[in-house]
Parts: C-alpha cells; structure tokens; sequence
C-alpha cells in the first residue's frame, strides 16, 4: 500500500473497495464461473462511472485522475479488484485506452475512447503469441500493405479478454517495423477461441488472424514506431499485475492471521506456537516486500524514469515469485480446509497464479532485466 495518498486518492480507493463488497461479494465471484463472459456489462459500466478507465486517458479525449498521477490512481484500483478477486477487464481495457489516448488519430480515439471510457465498450490488447518471448523480436503476426490496407495474419494467445472485446489492440510485425492497428472484433477473418483458465472469472481466449484487411486508418500511432508504445504497455500491465496481486496477498495474509487466532490445538490458539510466529513473521516480510516494490515500480513507471524498464520488471519478478509461495503457505497454516472448493482460499491462488504466468513469468523479466543491465 502506497502511505502517501492524497485525500482524494484514499477517498478512490475507499469508494472502490464499499463498491466492490457491496456488489461483487465472493459469493457473486464464484456465481459468474459458469458465465461465458466472467463479468456482468452492466456492472462494468458502474465500476467506469468511479473512473476505472479514465487515469490514463489524457483530459482532452475525456480522461482524467483523481491526482493527476493516473497510473498510481489506477494501481489503487488494482489493489482493491486483487482483494476481491474481482471480475473485469481492468488491465486490458486500459492499457488499450492508454494507447490510444497517446498514440491514434482524433478521429479513431474519437470513435473508440468514448465507449470505452463509460464502459459501452470493452478493448482487449493482442500481444503474447504461443511460445514467444514477450518482446518486439518476439512478435510474429505479420502486418503486409495491400493497396490502401493492411492484411493481418497470425496468431494471438492468449488475449484476456479477448473472447468479450469489442476492440482488438493488435501488435504486429512487417516491413516497416512494429506496428498496431486497432481492429473491431466483428472484422472478417478473425476466429476467436475461448480457453480454459484457472482463475474463475478472468476469461481468455486464442486469437487467429486469416487474411484480416483493416484500412491505413486503423494504424494506431506511426507505422513501424510503435517500439516505445509497446514497452510503455507492458509497463503499464506490469504495475497493474503487480498492485493486483499484493492486493490478493494481502487480503489471504489477513485472513490466516485471524484464523490462526481462531482456530485452537491442544488447548492454545494457533498464533500461539513459536514455530508459526517465526512463519507469520516471515510471511509479513514478504509481503511488505512485495508492497514496497510495486509502489516503487508504480512510481518509476508514473514519472518515465530512466530506470523504470528495469525497477517494473524486478517488481514483476519478486511479486510474482513470493506471491503464490506466501498463498501457498497460508493454505498450510489453514490445514484441510484449505484445499477444499468450498474455501475461498483457491480463488487468490488461482488469480496470482494466473498473473505470474501472463505478461512474462518471473524468469523472462529477470533475462530482461539481465540484458537492460548490459549482461
């Protein structure tokens, strides 16, 4: 947790989290696994409404922050989702409104922004490909001008939410360099497959390109100059991530904290034995860890400081390490309850678990941060 908030940022991150007890309670998270979607729209209009989508939206295309830091706005946000294991395209949607609020023309981020902005309107970014590093080399999806159109073929996987987007962020290669378009989701030559998942509500999906044709205006930004744009997006996903897990973290921390004092052996309470407290204790530095580095990493990445490539990419590296280890024992403290369906327990595992794996593992942001450090 960040302890230098403003009034108003505390005031954002109170509102979101009553909002979120009040309309997305566990119960209701584990209701919307057997729903295609994962999320409700009509909810996911009422969360836009609190500013989810605008932090990172510049005020002349409709955005706006709490604080005038948008991402920090937005990390808070992050936080709160991650303790509730809550549903939505909260890193997606964003990292597409950003995009566009920086990158395309008035006229795209006219027809586009606005429904995303007031939650009309879900964007989902297509990025990782089957195998792939996540970096500009590592992109296959070609990109091939055809008269006054560009045909997009290749394959995306996976894309969260890619199977409820409206509007694909696609990232692809070709001869000019990297590039983006925007595509809608209806567009000829798409084939979208949902795939199976761990987290419960979290949807994604694998996406074909076949001979998909998308006209000059669709490019978002230069083409072939989208190398900044695409690092300032995994950037910007990497806070998300991060913030989201510490906030899952958190909340199981807490809860095993008081279920040890709770739950009683032989007589004593369990957050009675040595042997606990010298775990609970470690428990404790990790997460504060964890909750140091993404605010630092929040931060790096808010002020385009020189370092935050490498800072964003450590916060990744240890979050999503430590995270599920510290989930895992706390499973442990909660004894056979705790593998059980029927405790939430599984819910947090299976989010952070599904986080580590996604934008780059632990292992691909330290070789990243290996080659940034010129080893």
């Amino acid at each position: 947790m960040d302890l230098e908030l403003t009034p108003d940022q505390e005031l954002l991150r109170d509102t979101t989290r009553k909002f979120l007890q009040a309309t997305i309670p566990l119960t209701e998270v584990r209701a919307l696994a057997a729903d295609p979607a994962g999320f409700d729209r009509g909810w996911w209009k009422k969360g836009t409404e609190l500013g989810w989508t605008s932090p990172l939206v510049d005020e002349e295309r409709g955005g706006g922050s709490v604080s005038g830091e948008g991402l920090r706005d937005l990390a808070l946000v992050a936080e709160e989702i991650g303790a509730m294991v809550s549903p939505g395209p909260l890193i997606p949607t964003n990292v597409v409104a950003q995009t566009l609020s920086r990158d395309a023309s008035d006229g795209l981020a006219g027809r586009v922004l606005p429904g995303l902005l007031s939650g009309e309107s879900v964007a989902a970014w297509c990025v990782a490909e089957p195998g792939r590093p996540l970096t500009p080399d590592g992109i296959t999806l070609r990109a091939r001008r055809d008269g006054d159109e560009f045909v997009l073929d290749g394959v995306k996987r996976p894309v969260e939410a890619g199977g409820e987007a409206d509007w694909l962020l696609v990232t692809a290669t070709g001869p000019d360099g990297l590039s983006q378009f925007l595509v809608p989701s209806s567009a000829s030559g798409l084939r979208i497959t949902p795939l199976r998942g761990l987290d419960l509500v979290r949807r994604n999906a694998e996406i074909r390109f076949e001979d998909v044709r998308v006209p000059a205006s669709a490019v978002v930004g230069v083409l072939g100059g989208a190398s900044l744009s695409f690092e300032r997006q995994i950037q910007t996903a990497l806070v998300l991530q991060c913030a989201e897990i510490v906030g899952a973290t958190d909340r199981v921390f807490d809860f095993t904290v008081q279920y040890a004092f709770d739950r009683s052996s032989f007589g004593r309470a369990l957050a009675s034995y040595q042997a606990l407290k010298h775990r609970f204790a470690d428990m404790k530095l990790w997460i504060e860890s964890a909750q140091a580095i993404t605010v630092d990493a929040t931060r790096a990445v808010q002020a385009d400081a020189s370092d935050a490539a490498e800072v964003v990419r450590i916060a990744k590296a240890y979050v999503a390490d430590r995270c599920p280890e510290l989930i895992q024992d706390c499973i442990q403290m909660h004894g056979g309850i705790g593998v059980t369906w029927e405790h939430d327990l599984h819910l947090y595992l299976r989010r952070v678990v599904l986080h580590r794996e996604t934008y780059g593992d632990p292992m691909e942001h330290r070789d990243r941060v290996a080659i940034l450090a010129g080893r």
